[in-house]
């Protein structure tokens, strides 16, 4: 599925899913914040402490290979939650499927589930809206349950529109992480990248998608190659 990392800080930001003075819903969003990695929890504050870590990354080898052993770890936790979880045949169930879908899982959803988020889908959805707008009289719990539609609406349309354009860009993301899996001089070329402002968190995408696909087939020295130059890319992603 060459689709993951759809769904940037400047695509939804941080959106509230309910009011703060409303009782949360048991397993359901109350934000959503961008985690290029996916794995790491909700971002965290102070830019200086997150440069230290960096600079131990980079210094350090087995501060290192923890750090890559437990991002491991957790994507594999990820990956079996996903296969757990069953998506509804009905428009309605996928609302409530949607609306209990951890904000870290969302982007990973709103990717595999592209075909089922389309005309037929978001009609439902306003229609439900229109219900809950115009009721003669509503409830606290219709309230809350208008906050959140809402909230989803939004981050889905916007969601589905960054998902579509880079599946429109994927061409050019495939030929730019071939240029960095064939460099002879990787510092160089994702600088120059950089520079041209090649380097975008779809080639990151493009490339974990090949990594779990070399973790499937049993390759150790390919996944060990491509999350070394996936560590690379990280160190000049976010400049």
């Amino acid at each position: 599925m060459a689709a993951l990392g759809i769904v940037s800080a400047s695509t939804i930001g941080r959106v509230g899913w309910k009011p703060s003075s409303a009782k949360p819903r048991s397993g359901r969003i109350s934000c959503i914040g961008w985690d290029p990695d996916g794995v790491l929890g909700p971002p965290k504050g102070g830019h200086i402490a997150r440069l230290e870590f960096k600079k131990r990354l980079e210094k350090d080898a087995d501060v290192r290979e923890a750090f890559n052993r437990e991002v491991r770890e957790e994507r594999e936790r990820r990956r079996a939650r996903r296969e757990e979880r069953v998506v509804p045949e009905t428009n309605e169930g996928l609302v409530e499927y949607l609306l209990d879908t951890e904000a870290r899982e969302l982007e990973f959803e709103i990717a595999r589930l592209r075909p089922r988020l389309n005309k037929d889908f978001f009609d439902h959805l306003r229609l439900e809206l229109g219900q809950l707008r115009f009721a003669m009289s509503r409830t606290k719990e219709m309230e809350d349950r208008l906050i959140e539609l809402e909230a989803m609406e939004k981050v889905l349309l916007e969601g589905t529109e960054a998902y579509d354009n880079m599946q429109e860009d994927l061409v050019s993301v495939k030929e730019r992480l071939m240029k960095i899996l064939q460099s002879k001089d990787r510092k160089s070329t994702l600088l120059d990248m950089v520079e041209r402002n090649e380097l975008s968190r779809s080639v990151l995408a493009l490339l974990d998608e090949n990594i779990a696909s070399a973790v499937k087939s049993n390759q150790q020295e390919a996944v060990a190659f491509m999350e070394d130059v996936r560590a690379s890319i990280l160190k000049y992603i976010t400049i």
